[in-house]
């Protein structure tokens, strides 16, 4: 989540009823650096992938979302020194030219403290740069949001706002253990920019 204060949302909108598609295979999603081991997605609303566990290496720190939409957010502060700083050129093994950002160790849910981290998904870590920590993303299974296309903060923080309101189902329930965010290729102009949220389910 990105320090703003968030909009009012119903909390009783309609789910979107949409088709299962399902996809069993073993297969590499285009631009996205993950594998996949099994996928179910809906026809434009949410798709479901199962991925491998990989480690992520940057800088981080304890924060909530109350807190961010305060002067006392931590998020735009970190964004701001990993880009001043270049730290995404300092982070050995980077396996690709990705950014990730990932929110883990929820104290309970969104509405409680987590750990949020920004850097790069990496091969391997052989050694983590001084000021830099390593955040492991675990095998499981993940819900992805794409946000719209269009200026960073504005579509992430539009795109969180639909995760927190996404009706709970059988297929979607939180699991409050790893999300993640993706900045690639489509990523590259903060001003037109479409991120994928990933957010860790139950099986």
């Amino acid at each position: 989540m990105v320090c703003q204060a968030a909009e009012a949302h119903d909390e009783d909108a309609a789910p979107v009823v949409a088709d299962f598609l399902s996809v069993n295979a073993r297969i590499a999603k285009p631009g996205s650096g993950h594998t996949i081991l099994f996928q179910v997605g809906y026809k434009g609303s949410v798709e479901f992938v199962r991925l491998e566990h990989f480690a992520v290496v940057g800088i981080e720190a304890r924060t909530s979302n109350a807190r961010e939409m305060t002067s006392e957010g931590s998020i735009g502060k970190i964004w701001e020194r990993f880009r001043r700083q270049n730290l995404a050129e300092k982070i050995p093994n980077r396996a690709d030219s990705n950014i990730i950002a990932v929110y883990t160790d929820y104290a309970s849910d969104e509405h409680g403290d987590y750990t949020y981290l920004l850097g790069a998904k990496v091969t391997a870590v052989a050694e983590t740069p001084e000021g830099m920590s390593v955040r492991n993303v675990p095998t499981g299974r993940y819900a992805i949001f794409s946000s719209a296309r269009g200026a960073v903060p504005k579509v992430v923080i539009e795109a969180w706002q639909r995760i927190w309101v996404e009706p709970r189902t059988a297929e979607y329930s939180r699991n409050y253990r790893t999300d993640f965010e993706r900045y690639g290729t489509e990523s590259a102009d903060p001003a037109n920019s479409r991120v994928d949220i990933y957010i860790g389910v139950r099986d």
